[in-house]
């Protein structure tokens, strides 16, 4: 018999049909001489509901399966007589392959907390939660691409292991084959001859592939050292980061809010079921939220326009806000939830709050900086014009003590053939959160890396 998955076997598989089915006990009861055996095999939300007579060869071994058990079951696809379900299986042959002692597995049929599920992570994509959050996250992931290559960017691999410190903060993990214990004085013996780190960004090698290629993007893990453990904050995420040859800000914000709206469609077309849970389980009213942002054009306005907002808005935040400051989460989402009700792309920020790389204005005190900010996250997207003016990028450079000769490749780009280029970055982890509603960024990544966190 041609084995069907559980999602197709909901939906589309006609009646009549003989089939297979392979997956894992969600529950087991028994009425009278019938057996009903809920089976699930990570393609839908919804379970399968299979039915044994007394009369099955193997009917006792099916009746001493428990919840988390693995198993396949042949038969015919009847119409349901229950409310609520299209069709159910009625079982002729039972395969077992393995059972899941009932004393020990850990995931009963209860609701378990978020808590809890983080210290089994090996386990929890077996829930309808995090079964939930990775599908809407594989769709996710192929909207990304799907939005680039149908914009002709080139999808670009950069590299995990750098010897640039792309954002300038200093919070780099440090890739090296020396022992500490034995004093190494420099790199000189190390693996590349020189201090090696995981990436914080792939931009800078982003922007040699797109002032040769026109427009390019990549998609792969980051690494930080921020010794942060907030709600908001992973070591090692995801980023999206597109870049575009002969781009201004103005284009580079038009690309964000289509690429936002874009991945925010395919997920409420493509995991309907999914979404619906998340509505209801998660955060009531989060589809009406997200369809609202469809409909909407984001507003645009200036870091000081944003400022003046919020100081006379009289507001009581935790972090006072004056010009120069760094906007905080409170402020972004009083501005995108409170004050403008929807989306909002800030631009022209100090420039001392962002790295060396932004185009600087006229006025010497603001860059040509972008962020977009969205309820219930804040900022979603960072990005900006970048600096293509060779003169003024070596002064901002000097300015921050960043070494020329080690960014002498990056600056190439500058001397020969230099063009208006622009990019931005979506954190992946902060997307898959903002469109499930879920509140922890550790719940929509499959192993998250945190402080004091490496258990895999």
């Amino acid at each position: 018999m041609k084995r069907e998955r559980v999602r197709h076997i909901l939906t589309t598989v006609p009646t009549g049909s003989e089939i297979t089915v392979k997956g894992w006990v969600r529950t087991c009861r028994k009425v009278k001489d019938l057996l009903f055996v809920e089976i699930n095999d990570g393609s839908d939300i919804e379970s399968l509901q299979v039915v044994a007579e007394t009369s099955l060869a193997g009917y006792s071994q099916l009746a001493s399966l428990t919840t988390g058990a693995s198993l396949a079951v042949s038969g015919t696809l009847m119409e349901s007589p229950a409310a609520g379900q299209r069709v159910e299986l009625h079982a002729k042959d039972v395969e077992v392959y393995g059972p899941a002692d009932a004393a020990s597995y850990p995931l009963q049929k209860k609701r378990h907390s978020f808590e809890f599920l983080r210290e089994i992570a090996h386990l929890r994509p077996r829930t309808n939660t995090f079964g939930a959050v990775f599908r809407v996250r594989n769709c996710l992931a192929h909207a990304v691409h799907t939005f680039f290559q149908r914009r002709e960017f080139l999808y670009v691999t950069t590299p995990i292991i750098t010897a640039n410190d792309c954002e300038g903060a200093g919070e780099l993990f440090h890739v090296t084959t020396l022992d500490p214990l034995k004093g190494a004085s420099d790199y000189s013996d190390d693996f590349f001859g020189k201090r090696a780190s995981l990436t914080v960004s792939g931009q800078l090698e982003g922007e040699l592939f797109a002032t040769a290629l026109d427009r390019i993007y990549t998609f792969g893990p980051t690494f930080r050292a921020e010794n942060s453990n907030t709600s908001r904050h992973l070591a090692e995420f995801w980023m999206v980061e597109p870049e575009a040859a002969f781009s201004d800000i103005n284009d580079n914000m038009d690309l964000a809010e289509d690429f936002l709206k874009f991945i925010i469609t395919a997920v409420l077309d493509e995991c309907p079921k999914d979404m619906a849970f998340f509505d209801k389980r998660i955060k009531p009213g989060l589809i009406g939220m997200l369809e609202s942002i469809l409909s909407s054009n984001f507003e645009r306005m200036t870091y000081t326009n944003a400022v003046d907002l919020l100081i006379q808005s009289k507001e009581n935040f935790e972090y006072p806000v004056k010009w120069g400051s760094d906007l905080k989460s409170e402020h972004e989402r009083f501005l995108t939830e409170k004050k403008i009700g929807r989306p909002v792309i800030l631009t022209d920020y100090p420039r001392t709050l962002k790295p060396f790389y932004m185009y600087c204005n006229d006025d010497n005190k603001t860059v040509r900086g972008m962020d977009v900010l969205v309820s219930g996250i804040g900022e979603i997207i960072g990005g900006s014009e970048r600096e293509y003016r060779l003169d003024l990028l070596l002064d901002r450079m000097k300015e921050l003590h960043l070494n020329e000769e080690e960014y002498g490749w990056y600056l190439d780009t500058r001397r020969f053939g230099t063009v208006p280029h622009s990019g931005f970055g979506l954190g992946f982890e902060r997307a898959v959160q903002f469109v499930t509603g879920m509140e922890n960024i550790r719940d929509v990544i499959p192993f998250a890396r945190t402080p004091k966190n490496l258990k895999f």
